[in-house]
């Protein structure tokens, strides 16, 4: 029997989580946008690659390429998910290392990276930006970046040193070819120890975002209001109600519309593990990187 895995990847303070391809790869609609303190390393490892070196012998024949643009670092990885690398001007500033960070293997030395700075979503032409702000303010307290924020795309503060932003698909006319599934992958092959009596959600086999709150009951009761809370199938921890949501310090939204809007159309779905920065006991979660 194969046993698939999971790789939790340190970026200073964020983290991503990696799971084996069943059969193939993730590859997110969107831009990953990275801190460094500078390219020197990586570009030495791209050199190396270039020559041929062995270890850099699997990438070829893939989607693997670098290129620079400006002073931005553009990597297409293996599979075809897009990373912007940017130097940073203040490298201890962006780790933020007296704020949080991820543990570190013995022998094993801290990220080169900084920070995932932002998480670009790529959506259809034509969707209701302003009602993804109004979404996110209203469910979980996170305002709009104003600054950040032009026709085409929308910049949310996901904290003092991060956004996640929603722009209009690159490659996409108005009618794209893109829609609001984009960021899912839905199957029910996962519900046969699921309870008859509870609600039955599909296994997003998608991507998801995982982010923290101060405030978990009032986010959820808010997620509740709009009629957007999700459980998936795939994870032991589900949250059908705020109690069970308190216990695990977190639960899942998917569907993301303006709460201006009584038809309720969907404008993108993408689902978010939103988490709770502390316990029920007022001693910080296990899992939150903030100290």
């Amino acid at each position: 029997t194969h046993i698939y895995h999971n790789y939790n990847i340190h970026t200073g303070m964020h983290q991503f989580h990696l799971p084996e391809g069943k059969p193939s790869a993730q590859v997110f609609s969107g831009l990953i946008t990275l801190l460094y303190s500078d390219f020197s390393k990586l570009m030495d490892r791209y050199n190396a690659y270039l020559d041929g070196d062995e270890p850099f012998i699997p990438l070829k024949e893939t989607e693997f390429s670098i290129g620079m643009v400006d002073d931005m670092m553009l990597v297409t990885d293996p599979w075809g998910n897009q990373f912007c690398i940017l130097q940073s001007d203040d490298p201890i500033e962006d780790r933020a290392a007296q704020v949080g960070s991820q543990p570190v293997l013995e022998g094993h030395d801290i990220s080169e990276g900084l920070a995932l700075e932002d998480l670009t979503v790529y959506l259809p032409h034509g969707s209701n930006l302003d009602g993804i702000g109004r979404f996110y303010e209203y469910v979980l307290g996170a305002p709009t970046v104003s600054e950040l924020t032009d026709e085409d795309s929308i910049s949310v503060a996901m904290g003092e040193r991060q956004t996640l932003t929603f722009q209009y698909h690159p490659d996409g006319e108005e009618d794209g070819g893109v829609d609001v599934g984009l960021h899912t992958e839905f199957s029910y092959a996962d519900e046969e120890d699921v309870d008859a009596d509870l609600p039955v959600y599909p296994s997003n086999h998608g991507p998801h975002i995982s982010l923290y709150v101060t405030n978990l009951s009032k986010a959820y009761v808010k997620a509740e209001e709009l009629g957007v809370l999700y459980v998936n199938p795939r994870f032991t921890r589900r949250a059908y109600t705020k109690e069970q949501a308190l216990d695990q310090c977190m639960f899942r939204i998917m569907d993301i519309y303006d709460p201006l809007d009584e038809e309720r159309e969907v404008i993108v779905s993408l689902e978010h593990e939103v988490r709770s920065a502390k316990k029920l006991d007022g001693t910080k979660y296990k899992s939150c990187p903030l100290l």
